[in-house]
């Protein structure tokens, strides 16, 4: 596996991208993954992520995409975020990613007035659309399960049915992201049922009770036990560190080195970093 860090961790401490690419690779990360969306990434900094991105010899394996309004009621509102995602799209092709990690959004008024029903089949319906799109660029497309009641996608079972029904088994996917399973009650067990469907993989610590996307180490998930489920089910690709905004900015670097070493040791003791 391939250990990555998501690049939001130094631009939410106010650091510019530059920087951030530079101290990701100066740390000792194998890729990078990127949250920038194109519709207000000025030409100037979307060369500069490429290019300094290609001078450290960092490749970038996916660009991160929330797009709530895929599932929104409104035509209008939908077929532009469908068309903001194909941006996306365009943008990971040409920084040679491997795929899009998208998240859906949730059901709004609490699932009263407008069928639940109706907002799964809009998001169905959007991401199959943007599947094709994406298989035609070589890409693949990755959903993430995120640790909410009224979301989409939350459960094992939610993810398993999402993309069973947009049918693109080669091409629309599942993100696993550790600490989101952990919030949700799911157990290293679970995995083992995703088997088939994974193809990136974020990791983080929280608290056990809320969002937080910390350092390993800072929290209660038994990360370790869930690489090693991650592991047995044959995945052999990116693992992404995500990191929440750190209490002291100015000291990012050392936030960010924390989380790579206490990640780094426990991919060197379950013998899958490479």
């Amino acid at each position: 596996m391939k250990l990555g860090l998501i690049n939001s961790a130094f631009s939410q401490a106010g650091k510019g991208l530059k920087y951030g690419l530079e101290q990701t690779k100066n740390i000792g990360f194998d890729i990078v993954d990127i949250q920038a969306d194109p519709l207000t990434l000025g030409i100037k900094d979307r060369r500069l992520i490429k290019d300094t991105a290609d001078k450290l010899n960092l490749p970038i394996k996916s660009i991160c995409c929330v797009a709530v309004g895929l599932i929104d009621f409104n035509p209008s509102v939908q077929q532009f975020h469908i068309e903001r995602c194909k941006e996306h799209l365009d943008l990971c092709y040409e920084y040679g990613c491997d795929n899009l990690l998208l998240v859906v959004g949730e059901y709004i008024w609490q699932q009263e007035v407008i069928p639940p029903k109706e907002q799964w089949r809009l998001g169905v319906e959007s991401v199959r659309e943007l599947g094709k799109y994406a298989k035609k660029l070589g890409l693949e497309i990755v959903i993430e399960l995120e640790p909410f009641d009224l979301s989409l996608v939350n459960t094992v079972k939610t993810m398993i049915q999402f993309l069973d029904d947009v049918g693109m088994h080669d091409t629309v996917r599942a993100n696993c992201d550790i600490s989101h399973l952990y919030l949700m009650d799911i157990g290293p067990a679970e995995i083992r049922t995703m088997k088939d469907y994974i193809a990136h993989v974020h990791l983080s610590d929280c608290n056990g009770k809320a969002h937080g996307d910390l350092p390993p180490g800072r929290g209660v998930v038994p990360i370790i036990k869930y690489m090693e489920a991650i592991q047995k089910t044959g995945f052999d690709r990116t693992v992404s560190i995500e990191l929440e905004f750190a209490p002291q900015p100015d000291r990012i670097v050392e936030w960010v080195t924390e989380a790579y070493e206490k990640t780094n040791a426990m991919m060197q003791k379950l013998g899958c970093r490479g």
